[in-house]
């Protein structure tokens, strides 16, 4: 089992930027991919960003591409999504999630059936 807990959420201004954290205990996870989703009212959960555990690279949605930014720090089995340049449209409840399969290692999961351990989310909120 493996538990997820993210932070850093709130409310910010458009244009402003945040970081959320998601801390996973339990199995170590070094060698799960690591995503990012949101999801907004009535909406469905979307993807954006996931990063592979055994070589850190990355692959974001179109919607965040070079506005957002995903991380790990492994010593501190945490994720990061910095997010910079928010606007309104980015407002939704963020949820971390980690992936126990195996194909993801070798591709960028972006799925939300590819994901078996998911946080409790974190409100963000950008004002106009």
């Amino acid at each position: 089992q493996v538990q997820l807990v993210e932070s850093g959420g709130g409310l910010v201004q458009a244009e402003g930027s945040l970081r959320l954290s998601c801390v996973a205990s339990g199995r170590t996870f070094t060698n799960y991919g690591m995503g990012w989703f949101r999801q907004a009212p009535g909406k469905d959960r979307e993807f954006l960003a996931v990063i592979r555990w055994n070589d850190a690279r990355t692959h974001y949605a179109d919607s965040v591409k070079g506005r957002f930014t995903i991380s790990r720090d492994n010593a501190k089995n945490t994720v990061y999504l910095q997010m910079n340049s928010l606007k309104p449209e980015d407002t939704a409840v963020y949820y971390c999630a980690a992936s126990t399969r195996y194909y993801c290692v070798t591709y960028y999961c972006t799925g939300t059936d590819d994901y078996d351990y998911w946080g409790q989310g974190t409100q963000v909120i950008v004002s106009s």
